[in-house]
């Protein structure tokens, strides 16, 4: 299986859509996901993306910032990986691609937020190192 790591360029963003959409159980839609997609690549988001050859197996989404608590920080956001993929070593893999990509651009840490009923996410982010900082709130206006 010849695994790639690749961080891909704004004009590829809408090739993540179909993961998306397993992610979210088709709760937003598709024409939403690619406005919101659009728009997000002209902040300071990128997305790291894994493949079989040429076939897209999983993704990251990847907010840069600075924070009071944890210093220059990439946030991680809507990680997957292709069911068919998983118990295979991929996503410790790939979390190592993005903390090396994150050290080469000078950050310090990662964080990221994962749903609450995902405990084999838990486990996993657990194993990982990381520590669970709080709860994540969200309010819609």
């Amino acid at each position: 299986m010849p695994i790639s790591f690749k961080i891909l360029e704004p004009s590829q963003i809408n090739s993540i859509i179909p993961l998306m959409l397993k992610l979210n159980n088709h709760k937003i839609s598709e024409a939403v996901l690619k406005q919101r997609f659009a728009e997000m690549v002209t902040q300071n988001y990128e997305c790291a993306a894994l493949y079989d050859r040429d076939k897209l197996i999983g993704i990251a989404g990847m907010w840069f910032c600075t924070r009071h608590y944890s210093g220059r920080s990439v946030e991680l956001d809507h990680v997957i990986i292709e069911d068919g993929y998983r118990k295979k070593g991929l996503g410790k893999q790939f979390m190592k691609c993005i903390y090396d990509y994150a050290l080469q651009k000078g950050f310090q840490s990662v964080e990221l937020n994962t749903y609450v009923q995902n405990h084999l996410s838990h486990k996993f982010y657990m194993n990982e190192g990381f520590e669970i900082l709080g709860y994540h709130f969200l309010k819609k206006l």
